[in-house]
């Protein structure tokens, strides 16, 4: 695992341009080839990646929301409002589409962005929560930052993905990577070389102990994950310092 090479290695400016004609390119199949490939857990780890985030009666942000899932998920739990982004416009479609036809999700406002230059003021959510986002951003030390300052004092965010399994279990990993997933991609999107992306983009992602230890770097007081899914996801809950408001207020 090449951990310290990603955290501070220099951005690769095309590389956001690549990410997003490729997930252009899946999205009528994106939300079945995911919940095919992760046995269905995927609905499980959104549920517990919104928790963790505690959104009852919060300003919340889902940053690479792809077809708004965890959106969704946020106004369920309680959140007041929820703004979902994603640079990738046609995933914002899709999410667009899918609110307007359930009421119960009038709440969350969707909108084309990006995760390293985010169109907010400072101190603006209460909550931020993203899944299977930080393998596709071009510089993750920016990104924290930037999700970091967006969030208020004491604000979570909460990061779903893939990461490494430790063990035995490694080999077996990357050889369901590696082969079924590209497979099922084929069979069910027609899109080979785009779930192969799945495989190289884990082969230089930082562990979780790196990235907790990114996110601590970028400005978070408190860093934690927890291994889910046999080992192979990471849930991350990072919180900004509740005493950044006092030191702003009192200087």
């Amino acid at each position: 695992m090449k951990a310290t090479s990603v955290a501070t290695s220099t951005p690769d400016r095309g590389k956001a341009s690549r990410i997003r004609d490729m997930f252009a390119t899946i999205v009528p199949h994106y939300d079945l080839v995911n919940t095919l490939m992760t046995l269905g857990l995927d609905r499980r780890w959104r549920r517990t990646t919104v928790a963790m985030a505690e959104p009852a009666g919060a300003v919340a942000l889902d940053i690479a929301t792809g077809t708004g899932e965890l959106a969704f998920e946020l106004a369920r739990s309680g959140a007041n409002n929820v703004i979902g982004i994603d640079f990738c416009h046609s995933m914002v479609e899709s999410a667009v589409k899918k609110r307007d036809a359930c009421a119960s999700a009038a709440r969350v406002v969707f909108a084309t962005g990006d995760a390293m230059a985010l169109p907010f003021r400072d101190a603006t959510f209460d909550c931020i929560v993203n899944g299977f986002m930080l393998r596709n951003v071009a510089d993750l030390n920016t990104t924290f930052r930037e999700l970091c300052r967006v969030l208020k004092p004491g604000g979570r965010l909460v990061c779903l993905d893939l990461t490494p399994p430790r063990g035995p279990f490694r080999r077996f990993f990357d050889l369901y990577i590696a082969t079924f997933v590209p497979l099922l991609g084929v069979l069910v999107g027609r899109k080979y070389s785009a779930y192969r992306y799945l495989f190289q983009s884990l082969t230089t992602h930082p562990d979780a102990d790196t990235l907790a230890r990114m996110m601590r770097d970028a400005g978070f007081a408190h860093a934690e994950f927890r291994l889910t899914g046999f080992g192979t996801v990471a849930i991350h809950l990072a919180r900004k310092d509740a005493a950044d408001l006092r030191l702003r207020t009192t200087g």
